[in-house]
């Protein structure tokens, strides 16, 4: 497997895995827009089927994009990260995201050897506002744990 320059899994690596393990990432659109030194960066491209009445993007669309980076910086710290899940999550709505595409940046608070703790801000790429604050917890498989 590719891993990038930090140490963690290769953009490539991580867009490959979701495309046969996660199918349901391709679906959205998300893309990995980097990986590096414990952050990642994903982009969900705006669809009109995520904008909810009030002309905002609704919640699952910003909860299922927080998720997936939460799940990219399990992979950055685990060799094979994909018996990881996501064992709480909290999404913080501050504001209500405009039609457009989403960012997410997320990155690692602490790294134990059985949970993961990182955090995510979800900012509209239409102005920069931060539309949510994600704090979530993945359990990560024990050392020698197989894909």
């Amino acid at each position: 497997m590719d891993r990038g320059s930090a140490g963690g899994i290769s953009m490539r690596d991580f867009d490959r895995i979701m495309a046969e393990k996660v199918p349901f990432v391709g679906d959205m659109g998300v893309v990995t827009e980097s990986l590096a030194n414990g952050v990642a960066r994903l982009r969900l491209p705006f669809n009109p089927r995520y904008i909810r009445p009030g002309n905002v993007v609704c919640g699952p669309a910003i909860f299922a994009l927080a998720d997936i980076a939460l799940y990219a910086v399990a992979w950055m710290v685990a060799p094979v990260a994909d018996h990881a899940v996501t064992s709480e999550i909290t999404v913080h709505f501050l504001s209500g995201a405009k039609p457009g595409d989403l960012i997410a940046e997320a990155s690692i608070l602490k790294a134990g050897k059985r949970l993961l703790v990182a955090q995510c801000d979800i900012r509209s790429a239409v102005d920069d506002a931060l539309c949510a604050h994600v704090i979530g917890t993945y359990a990560m498989p024990p050392a020698g744990t197989a894909g």
